[in-house]
């Protein structure tokens, strides 16, 4: 597995670990009570080094390549999911993928951002950076949704929304300004979580919830820390300056009540255990719908504007 530049001392460990259960095994000698000191040393260097990551690194292991994205959650938490396409007015947009699905025994409606596994597959997915028709077909996913009063399910994982010529011509700032107002009246259960990228508007376009979390190493920020940088001091080099003073990772973001829970990853980023994380996030998805669903639709209505209003308030 590829590993960051913070990673290496961790990598190097592991792979000399690795030459030495190799030559135990080629040679017959008896060797496990080295290893056994190696692996304990690992260990320990793992909780020091994943223990006490900045806020940039932070950013490295959101957009690491093995990073599970959200159909890798939906096959992990979901069953009988079945995509729905299209907009109704311009195209499909493969940077979200929508659909039903159960939880469980719960029917939901899943919503989320997709980057791809190579440069074929992230070409077609726009790098998960969506287009205007990619919000409306997010956005009439959450009406049906609220139609079948099924609860919606959002994952969000993007650098932010595209940018070009075409996407503007097509209306993007309207499109995600749309959904910004239209998810406040959406009359049932949203649960968002962060699980990579949380980018600017292209984030929060899907990102009004009754209920925002973020993982672990994931952040959630109105601009890329190069963005920040290149803005603030005119050079991209400053990137791990401006992820700390943005405040973008999940421990910042609670303390300011952005979002309402930081979902703990394994030790080393979701990466390392897709199963595990998957199985977190599904419990904390369940734990939170179950509070909601408790609600009537006008008082979850009422809380959902009130959550979004206080942001920023202080005093």
């Amino acid at each position: 597995m590829a590993g960051l530049d913070f990673e290496k001392p961790i990598t190097e460990l592991e792979k000399k670990i690795q030459e030495l259960k190799s030559f135990t095994s080629d040679k017959r000698i008896d060797l496990s009570s080295e290893v056994k000191r190696l692996e304990d040393k690992l260990e320990h260097l793992k909780v020091d080094i994943y223990g006490n990551l900045t806020p940039w690194q932070r950013v490295q292991l959101a957009r690491h390549p093995q990073r599970p994205y959200t159909l890798d959650y939906i096959n992990l938490m979901f069953t009988d999911f079945m995509e729905l396409h299209g907009d109704r007015v311009f195209a499909e947009d493969r940077a979200i993928v929508c659909g039903f699905a159960r939880l469980d025994n719960q029917k939901v409606m899943v919503i989320g951002h997709q980057k791809g596994r190579d440069t074929k597959e992230n070409l077609r997915r726009n790098f998960g950076c969506a287009h205007p028709e990619g919000y409306r077909k997010a956005l009439r996913m959450m009406q049906l949704a609220e139609r079948f009063a099924l609860p919606v399910i959002i994952l969000i994982d993007t650098p932010g929304a595209y940018p070009g010529l075409g996407a503007e011509e097509r209306g993007q700032a309207q499109a995600i300004a749309l959904n910004l107002r239209e998810m406040m009246y959406v009359a049932t259960p949203i649960v968002a979580t962060v699980i990579g990228e949380g980018g600017s508007g292209g984030a929060l376009g899907i990102g009004v919830a009754d209920r925002v979390c973020v993982l672990e190493n994931a952040y959630y920020s109105v601009i890329s820390p190069e963005g920040c940088a290149a803005i603030l001091w005119k050079s991209g080099a400053k990137a791990p300056d401006a992820a700390s003073v943005l405040k973008l990772t999940g421990e910042d973001l609670l303390k300011m009540g952005i979002i309402d829970e930081v979902v703990p990853e394994p030790l080393g980023g979701a990466h390392r255990s897709p199963e595990k994380i998957a199985q977190t996030l599904k419990e904390t998805i369940k734990r939170h719908l179950k509070e909601l669903s408790a609600k009537s639709n006008d008082k979850l209505l009422e809380s959902r504007y009130e959550k979004f209003r206080k942001i920023g308030v202080t005093g």
